[in-house]
């Protein structure tokens, strides 16, 4: 299956967000691959702790593997290379857990034949050889969100599960641009139809992340002053209402990741260390992106049987 993760904005939690559904997924027994398009910022490995990698490499990788100047993009082995002390001793049961990080200098750059096929061949290959590939966009309406939807339109990868997730913070102006970026007329959608994908399958293949969500029920906030709380509340409703009426409310959600501390402070997978042992994560955090890895997969959740 290849997942894209996909925001109008930088800062909504998507990287950080699928980085950790991605490493649940390989706790659980899946084999994981994590593909670093966010082109002009390449920094996933920050987030799995990779030394030499946080801010792309130097050669060898995805950037230089479609545009030619490479046979085959770096992979590297995340339980292997990893410096997160946690993450180094690999549990029994787990899957694998594969990063193929950018180019560190690479930036965003146009699609041209070549590149597409090579970004065709790759998801091929990926997909026959791990049970969950992960594909991280670039921020906006850029060249690898192009990219990713002409790839699968092509007749090639038709028959390969592709599902979409898009990453919004819980505020007005995320809500509005996180429905602009799937719906709008240059939004994923119309550019998928101008591309040959079928317009309810598309739509159907696409689900809403929260990421960064204030519960104004939660201890977190059950100190704050009456008229504060108050504000909360009626702030939360009016998002909800938002959403419903730009087609992105709660039958379109995917899952819901609280407001956190720890990926406030320090974008980094959250580990059952941090929350059992070390204590400075909540169980809630934990749970919802369990949850959200779950339900990724989980055909009910997107309405197929």
């Amino acid at each position: 299956m290849l997942v894209f993760a996909a925001s109008d904005k930088g800062g909504t939690g998507r990287s950080v967000t699928s980085a950790n559904v991605a490493y649940r997924k390989a706790l659980a027994g899946d084999d994981v691959c994590y593909l670093d398009f966010d082109f002009g910022s390449p920094t996933a490995a920050a987030v799995f702790d990779v030394p030499g990698a946080l801010r792309g490499i130097e050669h060898g990788g995805l950037h230089s593997y479609l545009q030619g100047k490479a046979a085959e993009p770096v992979r590297i082995d995340v339980w292997a290379d990893t410096e997160h002390e946690v993450l180094r001793h690999r549990p029994t049961g787990s899957g694998g857990l594969v990063l193929l990080p950018g180019d560190r200098s690479g930036g965003e750059f146009a699609v041209g034949k070549d590149a597409l096929g090579r970004c065709v061949d790759l998801f091929l290959r990926l997909n026959s050889e791990f049970d969950l590939v992960v594909v991280d966009l670039s921020a906006g309406r850029s060249y690898a969100t192009d990219m990713v939807l002409e790839a699968t339109s092509r007749p090639e990868l038709r028959g390969v599960d592709a599902r979409w997730l898009v990453y919004h913070r819980w505020t007005r102006q995320h809500v509005i641009a996180a429905a602009g970026l799937v719906f709008g007329a240059r939004g994923i959608v119309a550019g998928g139809v101008a591309r040959g994908h079928d317009e309810d399958r598309l739509r159907g293949s696409i689900r809403f992340v929260r990421a960064a969500v204030p519960d104004p029920e939660s201890a977190l906030w059950s100190q704050v002053p009456p008229a504060q709380s108050a504000w909360m509340r009626k702030c939360d409703q009016d998002l909800n209402k938002l959403a419903a009426e730009l087609d992105i409310g709660f039958s379109r959600v995917l899952g819901a990741v609280p407001l956190e501390p720890v990926l406030q402070w320090r974008e980094q997978l959250i580990t059952d260390e941090d929350v059992l042992a070390s204590r400075v994560a909540n169980m809630e955090t934990r749970q919802a992106l369990e949850e959200l890895a779950a339900r990724l997969t989980d055909d009910d959740a997107w309405g197929q049987t």
